[in-house]
């Protein structure tokens, strides 16, 4: 085991926690036989990009919000020196696990977050699939080894996703509760999927792809050498389709443009995203990011000119041409990521639910679940009654 520096409750009374050592910063050799662990100093996390990839093509619960590209985009972008938590598990020299986290104080606790923050709309650790729950149970008593730190809080497990299945095995205090909702339809070509709905609904969507198809729209894949200067319109257009609303003031920020530029070139090189941009008449109107992960294709982000809204259906044109691209790619599922706005409700997606997973050891862990689920009941409360209020900060993405 090696560490890096770069809520429904199942409590349960705490396993004894193994006592260890101050953490070393010299470098170390991997084992050769069983898990180790270690400390990597911060300027280290670039020399882990060949295991990191390793793992990431044996663990097929990762998504690319777990990409090495992703993840050091972010941190440069977004992480604060002396906090970063990257929980490594090698077996006879190999990747096996890892858990990339950084450090915060929330309520008085020591608070282990994904590296990603809420950029990411799924988090997550990593395991080896060939290591079954052995590598899930060593990297728990690495966990626990480790000092400094009160509790682990993932904010967006996807159904599936590894840390469920480690707060499954963890023995002691551990949480879910209810996170963001994820709408999905089938990978399936646009008419596929109108056949699934009521006579209605299908005439509707016909009727706004015949106005496309009557524009003269053209569409075209991003290349790597055109990536920046695509996001930046995708983020001036994404500011334009909100002006005058509520738009989400992270993505008007300068090192969000920064880390979307940085990772989104590396993931479209290495075949896990897709950019795109949208012409009318050789003008740009709209570009859009879609994230490609092992089963699915996922629309991040995308910028629309306000105008092109008022002479076609937005949404229609992307959800078209992203089922066209995750039936080319051969994945089973098209998610739309966190939001289940109503307006979306049309195209008879099933509504996914992420969860908040927290694990925990000592007594201020429990107090920090207690008020998380309080605040969580308290947003389904505002969400039944404010349900117009709701729905305007859920569509910030």
């Amino acid at each position: 085991m090696s560490a890096a520096t770069p809520g429904a409750s199942t409590s349960r009374t705490s396993p004894p926690i193994p006592r260890a050592g101050r953490p070393t910063l010299r470098p170390t050799l991997r084992p050769t036989l069983g898990p180790t662990l270690r400390v990597v100093p911060r300027n280290a996390l670039a020399g882990l990009a060949e295991d990191w990839a390793g793992l990431y093509a044996r663990s097929s619960a990762a998504t690319p919000f777990q990409s090495y590209s992703w993840l050091c985009s972010w941190w440069r972008a977004y992480g604060t020196p002396g906090r970063l938590r990257v929980f490594l598990a090698y077996r006879g020299g190999r990747l096996v696990a890892a858990a990339p986290l950084r450090l915060e104080y929330r309520l008085g606790c020591r608070v282990l977050t994904p590296v990603g923050g809420g950029q990411s709309d799924f988090t997550d650790i990593m395991v080896d699939d060939a290591e079954g729950e052995a590598g899930l149970r060593e990297l728990r008593a690495g966990l626990l080894a480790q000092p400094g730190w009160d509790v682990i809080d993932l904010p967006e497990a996807r159904p599936g996703a590894a840390i469920l299945r480690l707060a499954g095995l963890w023995g002691g205090r551990a949480w879910t509760l209810p996170a963001s909702t994820c709408l999905q339809l089938p990978g399936r070509p646009i008419e596929q999927v109108m056949a699934g709905l009521n006579s209605r609904r299908a005439r509707r969507l016909r009727t706004a792809m015949r106005k496309l198809d009557a524009m003269d729209l053209s569409v075209d894949v991003v290349e790597p050498d055109r990536v920046e200067h695509s996001v930046r319109e995708l983020l001036r257009l994404h500011v334009l389709q909100w002006e005058s609303r509520g738009i989400n003031v992270q993505h008007t920020e300068p090192r969000f443009m920064d880390h979307l530029t940085r990772a989104t070139r590396s993931l479209v090189v290495e075949d896990r995203a897709v950019l795109k941009e949208f012409r009318v008449r050789g003008r740009l109107r709209a570009c859009d990011l879609t994230v490609v992960g092992k089963d699915f294709v996922g629309g991040y982000l995308y910028g629309a000119d306000p105008e092109l809204r008022a002479e076609a259906d937005v949404l229609t044109m992307l959800l078209r041409d992203n089922l066209e691209t995750a039936h080319r790619l051969a994945k089973p599922v098209l998610s739309l990521l966190r939001g289940d706005e109503p307006h979306k409700a049309k195209f008879g997606c099933e509504a996914v639910v992420n969860q908040r997973v927290m694990l925990g050891r000592g007594v201020r862990s429990a107090a920090y679940a207690a008020s998380a689920g309080t605040r969580a009941a308290g947003r389904e409360l505002l969400k039944r009654r404010c349900p117009r209020l709701v729905e305007r900060f859920a569509a910030w993405r």
